[in-house]
């Protein structure tokens, strides 16, 4: 009896050991996929800022050369240095030693820190010569010119703005607002004010922003519709209409009388697309919603949120208010800036980048980024119908104030309801997505002003406008 109770003792205690041993093992492999890079990245890790001491931190560039980043060596002391200050918080992020890292900072640093195949042997040559260890450097997509505009057209609004090359998938400004000065020691000053601020200084809003869509959407429920043999679908636009008991009307209540496509998208009438949405399917919405990229992730130079869109529309209004833009659906600047830009570039988005290529301290180039697809968004055909529909939104519709003379440009304006909207006037978000020249695409954008009294036709486009002609101007140059 006493020999069964000792081996039933010595077998449960080597279940446990057993057991304790497998979990280990199940940790261990976690942290090597998924745990060591948050770790070994974290401000707090001492072997981490170890391993950076005596290293210059490489610098970082604009398209054109113009520096935006760069250690400064002082009486033995290292300071990271933003000369434009506020301007690329939300691109470079922060290197700090208080703080730690983010953005460009973060997800680049061992390229800054020229610890790589390349950087570590022009790291031993400096140790064998005495010369200061010095880390890789930047070249970004943004020019400098082109983001400081961006930066000044925002003002004190909340919002951002991507602007991207559609043919390419590089970024050619992106903005977010409000923002921080990522020196050190303004950091250190007003860390509390920039942390616990309610309007969120510290959140990159055109990568991590999630908001209705609104109009904008649009575009894409055209899609879906022309695909599915909707193009010539019509309505008599009498300025409201009941779906399923609920009713949806215009903005300001206007009719618009009989409707194809075309005209609904240039007015932006709700009646039309909540009427089309009756004979819809929600599977070929969503189905051309995540060939655009929303419900998917993706590789990119900064942290992103995923856009995202219900998979289970259960009732007719749901469904009406998804197909223009509201609903169960939240998307990033970027993912319209994409989006827009899918249909610039004859249905193919292509994959978005920020870092053009790296150099080393000798300024020569160590790795450069290839253009690539991203997503076949629709084909060439109905891309080109959608683009006509964008392009009579500018000349007679709701983005009139998106004209430049002399350049034919395609847009949509959106405003989108959110969860201040009922409260009063100005609380719906302003949107417009855009690109020109629209026979020969050269910049796609997407302008999104957060809480305002005016629609996305009044205070978006014209902002959209100024950054396409700043861009288009310094083309010539």
């Amino acid at each position: 009896m006493k020999k069964s109770t000792t081996n039933s003792r010595i077998l449960h205690i080597f279940i446990l050991i057993s057991l304790i041993f497998i979990s280990l093992i199940v940790y261990m492999s976690y942290f090597e996929l998924y745990g060591k890079e948050s770790i070994m990245a974290n401000s707090y890790n001492r072997r981490l800022k170890a391993n950076e001491a005596g290293i210059i931190r490489g610098q970082i560039f604009d398209r054109n050369g113009e520096v935006l980043a760069f250690t400064k060596v002082s009486d033995g002391a290292m300071s990271r240095n933003y000369p434009f200050k506020n301007l690329y918080a939300h691109v470079i992020g922060y290197n700090s030693d208080i703080y730690g890292k983010t953005l460009l900072e973060a997800q680049y640093n061992d390229t800054l820190l020229g610890i790589n195949a390349l950087g570590l042997v022009g790291n031993i040559v400096s140790l064998v010569t005495g010369e200061d260890k010095t880390g890789d450097n930047l070249i970004l997509t943004i020019d400098h010119n082109l983001q400081a505009k961006a930066r000044e057209l925002m003002g004190d609004s909340r919002g951002s703005i991507v602007a991207i090359n559609p043919k390419t998938g590089e970024i050619l400004a992106m903005v977010s607002t409000p923002d921080y000065n990522p020196n050190e020691s303004s950091l250190e000053k007003n860390w509390d004010e920039v942390s616990t601020n309610e309007s969120s200084p510290l959140l990159p809003r055109a990568i991590l922003g999630l908001y209705p869509p609104g109009s904008t959407f649009k575009i894409v429920t055209a899609i879906a519709a022309i695909e599915d043999g909707l193009v010539d679908f019509k309505v008599e636009d009498t300025g409201s209409v009941i779906i399923d008991g609920k009713t949806f009307s215009n903005s300001g209540n206007k009719a618009y009388g009989e409707l194809d496509m075309t005209s609904a998208m240039a007015f932006s009438s709700n009646v039309y697309f909540t009427k089309l949405s009756e004979l819809l399917s929600s599977k070929k919405l969503i189905q051309t919603a995540e060939k655009s990229g929303i419900n998917k992730k993706f590789s990119f130079d900064l942290p992103l949120n995923k856009s995202s869109i219900n998979t289970e529309i259960s009732s007719k209004t749901e469904f009406a208010a998804t197909v223009i833009g509201q609903g169960k659906l939240l998307v990033t600047p970027l993912q319209m800036a994409l989006i827009c830009s899918g249909i610039a570039n004859e249905g193919v988005i292509m994959k978005p980048y920020l870092v053009k290529s790296v150099s080393d301290k000798n300024n020569k180039v160590l790795t450069e980024t290839i253009a690539k697809k991203l997503y076949k968004f629709t084909d060439a055909k109905t891309s080109e119908l959608i683009k006509d529909m964008m392009i009579e939104v500018v000349r007679n519709g709701t983005g009139q104030k998106s004209a430049i003379s002399g350049v034919e440009v395609a847009g949509k304006t959106g405003t989108a309801q959110n969860e201040k909207s009922n409260q009063g006037e100005g609380n719906d978000h302003a949107w417009f997505i855009g690109f020109a020249p629209a026979e020969n695409p050269e910049i796609a954008i997407a302008v999104i002003l957060e809480y305002q009294s005016k629609d996305g036709g009044q205070i978006a486009a014209p902002i959209a406008r100024k950054v396409i002609s700043e861009w288009l101007k310094n083309k010539k140059k």
